[in-house]
């Protein structure tokens, strides 16, 4: 009997245990369990409850009419809207709950009777007005006034050659600086030909074409009710590089590169047998390394006039119209030995011209000599 009751014991032991362990594991779940934050923008709804509302299973839900205008004196903005209706009742969070949302333009939701914050948005223009939806009567359409227009941008080089979209973007900033000198952003990487949103204001554009140094900045208002459309002037051209044995020939691969202004600073730099860059207008130097030689040659950049450049293997390279004033570098040689020699029919140079310079066999030491005189 006493065995019979140690079993017992030991068998109810066990299922205590094991009841425990249950209870335990259910006490982790609950903790692991993440409750909904109220924040999360939540899909679109049509009805929404108000929380703690008497009778609320007897209330009827009520269709809510929204339309929303750029100007007072403007039709109703047909697309680019987003529309999202709040709870007044702020979450644990301390921020209204997110209960209906819209995009495109005009808007309608079925709500229970009760107040709301509703909010619509234009791109970066928004207004948010209290709107309270009775439980009888006539509901008028609600009608929500932006006091905003639109920007298109756009940009071309030169006078009128066409930019591809993927080599341009644009940032647009407020018009007022900070004590600091800098500008708020509104919105950055905003691509060609796109509707942009904005209040009613005046807003400075900066247009970027590629990505070296071809940058432009412009003031452009946006007017109430209206869409401006900007095009800006770049002063660039795309310029491609080329290390050839000869004119024409094929680009020569392992070639690093460096671009440079008139003024001696880097702008681009690239490890291609031929790069390409957009550069602004101007006086350029272009310098390949390959095989542990270095060639040069300067250039010149003319507003939207795309077109190649090659650097030759050779110790002089072509200059450009304007750069054939450079002065060559010249080896300072004795007068004495000038005069030795001429050609003894050579009559005094007139003033103001130079005596044309000695050949290197002229000026070598002979052979196996150590005085440094002339070969003659």
């Amino acid at each position: 009997m006493s065995g019979i009751s140690s079993a017992r014991r030991l068998g109810t032991a066990f299922a205590i245990l094991a009841s425990l362990c249950t209870v335990a594991s259910a006490q982790d779940a609950f903790k692991e369990f993440k409750q909904l934050d109220g924040s999360v923008k939540m899909p679109k709804l049509n009805a929404f409850i108000a929380p703690g509302g008497e009778n609320s299973s007897a209330q009827t839900l009520r269709d809510v009419s929204l339309e929303a205008k750029l100007g007072p004196d403007s039709g109703p903005q047909l697309q680019g809207l987003s529309w999202y209706v709040f709870s007044p009742f702020a979450g644990a969070d301390g921020k209204l709950p997110l209960v209906a949302s819209s995009k495109g333009g005009s808007a309608s939701f079925h709500l229970m009777p009760g107040d709301y914050f509703v909010n619509v948005s234009f791109g970066r223009a928004g207004v948010t007005k209290k709107l309270t939806v009775p439980e009888s009567g006539v509901l008028q359409k609600q009608i929500m006034v932006l006091d905003a227009g639109g920007m298109v941008l756009n940009a071309v080089s030169g006078s009128d050659v066409r930019i591809p979209p993927d080599e341009l973007s644009f940032s647009i900033y407020s018009n007022d600086a900070k004590e600091d000198g800098e500008r708020g952003l509104v919105m950055s990487g905003v691509k060609p030909n796109t509707l942009v949103g904005l209040s009613a204001g005046t807003y400075h554009v900066v247009s970027e074409y590629g990505a070296v140094n071809a940058v432009i900045r412009a003031d452009i208002q946006v007017e109430t009710g209206k869409v401006t459309e900007a095009t800006i002037q770049h002063k660039a051209a795309k310029i491609t590089f080329k290390l050839v044995s000869d004119a024409g020939g094929e680009a020569i691969a392992d070639t690093a590169w460096s671009i440079l202004t008139s003024s001696g600073d880097i702008v681009g730099e690239s490890l291609s047998a031929f790069p390409t860059m957009v550069l602004a207008e101007g006086q350029y130097t272009a310098i390949a390394r390959n095989k542990d030689k270095i060639y040069q040659r300067d250039f010149a950049v003319a507003a939207g006039k795309n077109t190649d450049i090659e650097v030759l293997m050779k110790e002089q390279q072509p200059q450009d119209a304007n750069d054939q004033q450079q002065p060559a570098q010249q080896i300072p040689i004795p007068s004495a030995q000038v005069q030795q020699n001429q050609a003894p029919q050579t009559k005094p140079a007139a003033s103001g011209q130079q005596h044309p310079l000695p050949t290197y066999e002229q000026l070598a030491p002979s052979a196996g000599g150590d005085d440094g005189e002339s070969m003659d």
